[in-house]
């Protein structure tokens, strides 16, 4: 499991996240992966790629998994 601060953010998109977290190359690519239901989100199906991911979710795709914080 990795873990991804949002750098004093409140939230972060998605696809954004999935791209930084390097789950994926390119934001096209996670826009495509998201709407054809292969990323989760809290252990369910999230198909909305602009979706607000905030400290404490865990996002997951191909056996791996991210979890966001949010530093002190």
């Amino acid at each position: 499991m990795e873990n991804f601060d949002l750098e004093g953010r409140e939230y972060v998109a998605l696809c954004d996240l999935m791209k930084l977290a390097g789950l994926c190359h390119s934001g096209g690519m996670a826009k495509t992966l998201i709407s054809e239901g292969h990323v989760s989100v809290d252990g369910e199906v999230e198909l909305r790629k602009r979706c607000k991911i905030r400290p404490g979710q865990i996002v997951e795709f191909g056996g791996q998994s991210v979890v966001v914080e949010k530093a002190p």
